[in-house]
């Protein structure tokens, strides 16, 4: 069974969900001598989020790991939903479309790493970011030519409002500077 042309999966997309490390990160996990977690993400990929949400778009994360730097991300963000802790990722997909009465049609999802298999079999949208392992790339219909953390996300987002007709609208970031 292929996958649908991505164009022709982007023009159904109305929710947009990800997985973090490796997707909204480039996979590097620092811990300080404390064991306290760090992550990096990508500001530019931040901004793609942010155009996503101000078009009308449903935006998730879905995370096998609890962090609070996620949840720090995904606030400062407005991401629309927020799972994190879900090792086995599809209850919490089927979840959110139950939630917004969407179907797998509507649904973009970007992984990179086997856990994600089990959702980007069944989504329109099936996406990836460059440096994502083999058996993920095989089944996606959208790979991105920047790795995790490094664009993967914005390139997205912007394959998706170009496919659906929506302009760019060069919304600045809000922040304590408005």
């Amino acid at each position: 069974m292929g996958k649908e042309n991505p164009k022709e999966a982007a023009k159904k997309i109305k929710m947009l969900v990800f997985d973090v490390d490796g997707v909204m990160t480039d996979g590097s996990i620092t811990y300080d001598e404390d064991g306290k977690e760090y992550k990096t993400f990508n500001a530019k990929d931040g901004h793609g989020i942010v155009r996503m949400n101000k078009s009308g778009f449903i935006t998730a994360i879905i995370t096998a790991r609890n962090n609070g730097t996620v949840s720090h991300r995904a606030k400062n963000l407005n991401f629309t939903e927020l799972y994190q802790g879900y090792k086995y990722k599809l209850p919490a997909l089927e979840e959110l479309m139950q939630k917004y009465n969407l179907t797998y049609d509507n649904v973009s999802y970007m992984g990179d790493d086997l856990p994600d298999i089990c959702i980007l079999e069944k989504v329109g949208l099936a996406c990836c970011p460059n440096d994502a392992v083999k058996e993920v790339q095989d089944i996606c219909n959208f790979k991105s030519q920047y790795n995790g953390g490094k664009g993967a996300v914005r390139e997205l987002c912007d394959f998706i409002l170009e496919v659906q007709g929506i302009e760019k609208d060069y919304i600045v970031a809000e922040g304590p500077n408005k």
